[in-house]
């Protein structure tokens, strides 16, 4: 058998590969979507939960995701901003760099229950942050943080150094050539490794379970009062996320229409999930068009 022959083969082997993961991919958001979108109303979207009658919503579950979400990008953005530009930009390639590569790498491996379990006995017991939203966004931090850092760095050192060098001639520091014209090239790839990441944060449960905790307690959506116990805003209370709202039902099983609930809520996380991915790459290309004047 000729080289011909032999390349015809394996290009067919390898659609067939890229096929079958497609199609695995589609079956799973297709059943899901099948399932659970003709469940979805706004009564559904706007309605608090119901433990013990049929005809719940998700309202307090789908806020909490979203406030969780933005928390924790609070938290993580900044650390992971500063260490992607250090190891980017500053770091020599020396062991400590080495063991901090090597620390981003097994954090991200970490599984999500021990993450859990580490955020139960460090912040809500020894720090006595108690099950609280703060709680489960410093826990998600561990989960952002390996992809924020090493997106961050990857998007740095794919701008050309020919930038480095302009900025350099023109007599800029360091730091001014990284702030005023590297970070701003990368600005497109950090973004859309942020959108990604939240992705992943806002279908995260395991970790959430030991750290923001299962209850749904009433909140009052009209209090703007950071610190009032009933505030929507308020960081300390427990909140049970659209995630861990999806595993509560399917085990305990309280209301009438739990699958109902349980497929709906399914089909909304997908949606969101599927909005940010898609959301990262359209805004990405559309920034890197509009910063390298590309049409």
């Amino acid at each position: 058998m000729n080289a011909k022959k032999w390349d015809h083969i394996a290009t067919g082997v390898i659609y067939a590969l890229v096929a079958t993961v497609v199609l695995i991919l589609i079956a799973i958001l297709g059943y899901i979507l099948f399932n659970g979108v003709p469940n979805i109303s706004w009564h559904f979207l706007t309605s608090p939960a119901q433990s013990f009658s049929a005809g719940g919503g998700i309202r307090d579950q789908l806020f909490n995701s979203l406030y969780l979400l933005v928390l924790t990008i609070i938290v993580s953005l900044p650390i992971g901003l500063g260490s992607g530009i250090y190891l980017s930009e500053y770091a020599s390639d020396n062991w400590f760099t080495d063991l901090i590569r090597t620390s981003v790498e097994v954090l991200s491996s970490l599984p999500s229950v021990v993450v859990g379990l580490f955020g139960y006995l460090l912040f809500v017991i020894k720090l006595n942050l108690g099950f609280s939203i703060l709680s489960g966004a410093i826990a998600l931090t561990f989960f952002n943080l390996p992809l924020l850092t090493r997106n961050i760095e990857e998007s740095l050192r794919s701008v050309p150094n020919l930038q480095r060098e302009a900025g350099m001639s023109l007599g800029l520091s360091n730091w001014k050539t990284t702030t005023k014209i590297v970070l701003p090239a990368a600005l497109p790839g950090i973004l859309t490794g942020l959108i990604l990441s939240a992705g992943r944060i806002f279908g995260e449960a395991a970790a959430l379970i030991y750290t923001a905790g299962q209850s749904a307690p009433t909140v009052d959506y009209t209090n703007w009062n950071i610190f009032s116990a009933t505030s929507f805003l308020n960081p300390m209370r427990p909140a049970e996320t659209l995630a861990v709202h999806i595993w509560k039902v399917n085990t305990e099983s309280v209301t009438p229409d739990a699958n109902l609930i349980s497929s709906a809520s399914s089909a909304v996380l997908i949606i969101v999930i599927l909005i940010f991915n898609l959301g990262a790459r359209f805004l990405g290309n559309k920034l890197y068009k509009k910063i390298t004047a590309t049409k």
